[in-house]
């Protein structure tokens, strides 16, 4: 699965100190390794938006879109 970043994040990313962790989490999920980002779909699942791990506080938001997915925020979990 390919990811993609929608405008900011990459900002938003290096302002947090987030981008080895993002890159790293990244890769895992274009390695279909989806166990270790902990993919979810959000609730209500019928809105199409799913999430994946960062670290412990940030998690990845988007959707998934003909075997990409695209990220539109990043959110502090907490």
């Amino acid at each position: 699965m390919k990811v993609l970043e929608e405008d900011g994040i990459i900002s938003y990313l290096q302002k947090r100190n987030l981008v080895k962790s993002y890159l790293k989490a990244k890769k895992y999920m274009v390695a279909e390794f989806y166990e270790l980002v902990d993919l979810r779909k959000r609730k209500p699942k019928s809105a199409n938006v799913s999430y994946f791990k960062i670290n412990k506080k940030y998690r990845a938001i988007g959707y998934i879109e003909n075997d990409t997915f695209i990220v539109t925020e990043i959110s502090d979990h907490q």
